[in-house]
């Protein structure tokens, strides 16, 4: 209900006339601090106004008295850090692969640099760190298909593997299960040989011979793989897809065919260097700078 305003007696203030239940509301005035920062906050943000971009004017903006643009700002950055980095990355540009990972300065430089490439470019399906996943190489592992020297990294950068490149690295697993090259017990017979020589099984002299009539053009006598089919290492612990009975089976059964896209197209002929130096580093236990 609503009554005559009256000076409350405790605190001083008048009422506004309203009172519930006995309860009577006090007619508070805002403390004098609150205008007080309340007051200096206008200010200052008419005076930030002023000096600041601030306003949209249709097309444009207005400038501010300062005429900060952070795009130039932004630009300026930019240009500070490319003519700072000129200068080793002229240096891995112009240098070959040993000098290079002769010279502790310059490969700190690739490490960090190189961290940022992998990240960006081939961490999504090689892993973080260069660990792997399901059909990609762990690249830390230092298991090569073509060879892990820096200068074949590149070229392995450059054309892919069954990539639309015309000079693209070719590797192809057959189907020999799937096509009939190979009945389904003699499939179990080379599985049990191929998990054997990584022991993690016990082998068989049918295997054994099936395996230097089937596989070993491709993956060696030895089972250590050859670099110039692009086979891998059967002999290691090292899988690409899994050393299971289950996933040999299938592999072996269905076949495989690994890619690896072209980045010639993609990262210059410096940063797939710079990329190449970094993985072959990584594979060596160097120590890497994450951004």
């Amino acid at each position: 209900m609503s009554g005559e305003a009256e000076r409350d007696p405790i605190t001083g203030h008048m009422t506004t006339g309203h009172e519930w239940n006995g309860i009577k509301e006090l007619n508070t005035p805002v403390p004098r601090a609150v205008w007080f920062f309340l007051i200096i906050a206008f200010l200052f943000s008419v005076f930030w106004w002023v000096l600041m971009p601030a306003w949209p004017l249709g097309h444009t903006y207005t400038k501010g008295l300062l005429g900060i643009d952070q795009r130039r700002v932004v630009a300026e950055d930019l240009r500070r850090a490319a003519a700072k980095a000129s200068a080793w990355r002229e240096a891995v540009a112009q240098r070959d692969y040993a000098d290079i990972k002769a010279d502790p300065a310059l490969m700190q430089q690739v490490r960090r640099h190189g961290a940022v490439l992998f990240g960006d470019n081939c961490a999504a399906c090689h892993g973080h760190g260069g660990t792997g996943g399901p059909g990609f190489p762990a690249l830390a592992a230092g298991a090569w298909l073509w060879g892990g020297a820096p200068e074949v990294l590149a070229e392995t950068l450059r054309v892919g593997i069954n990539s639309d490149h015309p000079e693209t690295r070719v590797s192809q697993m057959p189907a020999f299960g799937r096509d009939q090259l190979l009945a389904r017990a003699d499939i179990l017979a080379v599985i049990a040989h191929v998990r054997s020589l990584s022991g993690t099984g016990s082998g068989s002299a049918a295997g054994s011979e099936l395996f230097a009539a089937n596989c070993a053009a491709c993956h060696g006598e030895d089972a250590k793989g050859m670099v110039e089919t692009g086979a891998p290492n059967l002999t290691d612990a090292t899988w690409i897809y899994g050393g299971s009975e289950q996933t040999l089976f299938a592999t072996v059964f269905y076949g495989r065919q690994g890619h690896m896209p072209r980045w010639d197209q993609r990262l210059s002929d410096l940063d797939r260097k710079i990329l190449a130096l970094y993985v072959a580093d990584l594979a060596n236990g160097g120590h890497h700078d994450h951004p």
